[in-house]
């Protein structure tokens, strides 16, 4: 690597710290940036940066590949912008720079801070976009096939159909999709919603978010790593063989356009 102003580190968190160590603070010049697209390595402490550069984060609210098709649309989805370290005194000016480069100023940028952006985020992943809803998805399937209905049925009444309802809360947020609902799927927002989110599940979503304020969570996933994944590898096989996915795979070939591959003329 040539000696460097800017690193921006977008490798994965678990080979951040090796990263920096080997290859980044050796080339990276006094009074130059290093970049984060996440939060989790400087939260939670997994290397020390240097005192002379600044540490600075632009984190995308999106995946990858989300960010990159937005993109080359000319626009951009929304950007978190934080300064962590600002040993030059541009810091701020370098990551709103590049938060603009990457096409957030179309969608919106937020101030915030290492902490509140991996905090955040975590917690979402694990109550909301994955955690919560692949668990949900999952048990309203069995539920369905148990009762003895068509796993084809329950398979689009339960995941396929998610999507239409995501991109509504996104485009109108939840009081504007519950108005392009029917009033029957609206009355049952309302009366059965909450005996599946209730109390006692706010209750285990506050506990489950100080588990990620106190460490806890990242020295439980440390000693998942040191064991070779076993939980990871178990929830893996568990995903592939469960009747949802072998369902799936044979919906979603007959729907190729939910790939982006045309469709042929029959």
């Amino acid at each position: 690597m040539a000696s460097a102003d800017i690193v921006v580190m977008l490798v994965p968190d678990t080979v951040q710290a090796e990263v920096y160590e080997q290859v980044v603070a050796p080339n990276l010049k006094v009074g130059g940036a290093l970049m984060f697209a996440h939060g989790f390595a400087i939260r939670y402490e997994r290397f020390t940066p240097r005192e002379d550069i600044d540490i600075v984060m632009v984190a995308p609210m999106g995946i990858g590949e989300q960010v990159r098709e937005v993109f080359e649309r000319g626009a951009g989805v929304p950007g978190l912008v934080a300064v962590e370290q600002d040993a030059s005194g541009d810091a701020w000016k370098i990551a709103k720079a590049y938060a603009r480069a990457q096409g957030h100023g179309h969608a919106g940028v937020i101030e915030t801070t290492f902490a509140e952006e991996t905090e955040t985020d975590l917690f979402a992943e694990q109550a909301v976009l994955c955690g919560g809803m692949n668990h949900l998805i999952e048990a309203a399937f069995e539920t369905l096939v148990d009762a003895g209905y068509q796993p084809e049925v329950a398979y689009f009444c339960c995941l396929h159909e998610v999507s239409f309802i995501a991109k509504m809360v996104q485009q109108k947020g939840l009081a504007g999709m519950r108005g392009s609902i029917s009033e029957i799927a609206e009355y049952g927002d309302y009366t059965r919603g909450e005996r599946l989110i209730d109390d006692a599940t706010k209750s285990r979503m506050r506990a489950m978010l100080k588990e990620i304020q106190d460490g806890r969570f990242v020295h439980e996933l440390d000693a998942e790593r040191e064991k070779g994944r076993p939980v990871l590898n178990a929830g893996r096989e568990h995903a592939q063989r469960h009747l949802l996915e072998a369902v799936g795979k044979r919906m979603r070939l007959a729907m190729p356009w939910l790939s982006g591959k045309p469709q042929e003329k029959k």
